[in-house]
């Protein structure tokens, strides 16, 4: 079937995170990862389906599960997994959290790459750890990896884990086969156990490539725990459901006993629905948001480079999320943020949440109707142009359109 992902649903008075969580009632938010498209038509019947037996007990897990799950990995990603190596959990966050524990004790560090989702940050100290970064390298297009530090901070007897983003989060690489085998080279060597979050694995641009980091073969197979979920792709977040993946028998048990310790192993029973019809049934949707998706990852660019032209967009790779360079303002990204939402109306995420190298940075969401992009780009012009004049003495003239919100 044809979806139509230029419809506008009005989300408000929905209990929505995205769109409740601000008093005015003009806010346009574009800032936490959740798409305003309804999901696919399978999936909804099937949660309709589960509705309608009125009874919502506490669940198993039944087989169609996990064949799913297994089915997806090997027909989108070209990698096979077993079943029994999958552990569930109710989100990516709490399965980190879950992963930290199971593999450190207070004290011990744990390695992450910034920029990067802010709650990696949150899963380490919460447990007790230290955060140790690496920072990426910017070049003022792209992000890179500073292998030197890289192997010189995995190489400290207290670091245990790395938890790698791929596809990054907030910075949209996709990382290659050769960055990954040289990440899984340095843990191997250093006795790093590697995390790899990918949440937003099925998010990938036309002319990119996502590798599984446990694809690489045999030994780093081994050394591997994959967190993943069908949250980001297919829109889900609210139904909390996630996979922990890995091979290794003695790693599985650790993390099967940490879930339960915290209580963090039983799915939604609508979860359950969900991710079995949207990977056995959602594929056509995928592909028609990836195209959407495309058209409005090139629409941004085109539009900040024609009328924003002193900001830097980086073109993403992965991921609905858009990383925004504006350090030629010259002001904080707190105050910018705080700007774009007093002045502009528009809620976006600041990148000094990401990490001190996010500072000058902004996110933005364009997982969104094309009309709520262009009215939230105006907004943006809005306030920056107005930075600009007060800057230079000019006073902008600035004509606001409707807003659609």
């Amino acid at each position: 079937m044809k979806y139509d992902f230029d419809q506008i649903i009005n989300r408000k008075h929905t209990n929505s995170a995205k769109w409740d969580t601000n008093n005015q009632l003009d806010i346009l938010p574009m800032w936490v990862a959740d798409m305003d498209f309804t999901t696919a038509e399978p999936i909804i019947k099937a949660l309709e389906k589960r509705a309608l037996h009125g009874i919502f007990g506490y669940a198993s897990i039944p087989s169609a599960y996990y064949e799913a799950e297994v089915r997806w990995w090997e027909k989108r990603h070209h990698f096979t997994i077993n079943k029994e190596w999958i552990e569930v959990s109710i989100g990516v966050i709490p399965s980190l959290s879950a992963i930290v524990q199971a593999f450190t004790e207070a004290g011990d560090q744990v390695l992450i790459q910034s920029p990067v989702y802010n709650y990696f940050n949150t899963s380490i100290t919460n447990n007790g750890c230290d955060v140790v970064i690496n920072e990426l390298k910017y070049n003022g297009d792209t992000y890179e990896i500073d292998f030197d530090d890289f192997e010189q901070k995995a190489s400290h007897e207290k670091v245990k884990l790395f938890i790698l983003c791929n596809p990054h989060n907030p910075v949209g690489r996709v990382w290659s086969r050769a960055e990954l085998k040289r990440i899984a080279e340095i843990c191997l060597r250093h006795n790093v156990v590697v995390v790899s979050d990918e949440i937003h694995r099925d998010l990938v641009y036309k002319d990119y490539e996502f590798i599984p980091f446990a694809s690489m073969g045999e030994e780093f197979l081994m050394n591997a725990i994959t967190c993943t979920a069908p949250s980001k792709t297919f829109n889900l977040a609210g139904l909390k459901t996630s996979n922990i993946i890995s091979a290794n028998e003695e790693f599985r048990s650790k993390i099967n006993r940490s879930l339960n310790v915290n209580e963090a192993i039983e799915p939604n029973v609508f979860g359950i629905e969900a991710l079995i019809a949207a990977y056995n049934y959602g594929e056509e949707w995928l592909d028609q948001l990836l195209v959407y998706l495309a058209g409005n990852r090139d629409y941004i660019l085109s539009f900040i480079k024609e009328r924003l032209p002193d900001l830097r967009v980086l073109i993403p790779e992965a991921t609905y999320l858009i990383w925004i360079d504006c350090r030629s303002l010259g002001i904080p990204s707190t105050e910018l943020s705080k700007k774009l939402l007093e002045e502009g109306h528009l809620r976006i995420n600041e990148g000094l949440i990401y990490g001190g190298t996010g500072e000058g940075f902004i996110r933005i969401n364009i997982a969104c109707p094309r009309v709520l992009l262009q009215t939230g780009l105006e907004r943006l012009e809005q306030v920056v142009k107005s930075i600009q004049g007060n800057k230079s003495g000019i006073i902008p003239v600035i004509h606001r359109r409707e807003n659609h919100t």
